[in-house]
């Protein structure tokens, strides 16, 4: 188990390295852009929240996982 568990974190590990490597390409699809996503702009304060960019990743990341365990 601990032995899964460490390949588990490495390759979550370099998954998100990957993804930051790729943003500026995915920014270009529209992801962090997406409708629901919420960014509020008042004086010189700037909140963003990529609400439906984090549920379509975590969807995606969701059925990855699930095709790899079957």
């Amino acid at each position: 188990m601990l032995d899964f568990m460490q390949r588990f974190l490495i390759a979550i590990g370099v998954i998100a390295i990957l993804a930051g490597l790729a943003w500026p390409w995915l920014a270009r699809l529209g992801l962090g852009r997406l409708p629901g996503d919420f960014h509020l702009q008042r004086g010189g304060f700037s909140f963003y929240f990529p609400l439906t960019t984090s549920i379509l990743v975590s969807i995606v990341v969701t059925v990855i996982i699930w095709l790899l365990r079957r």
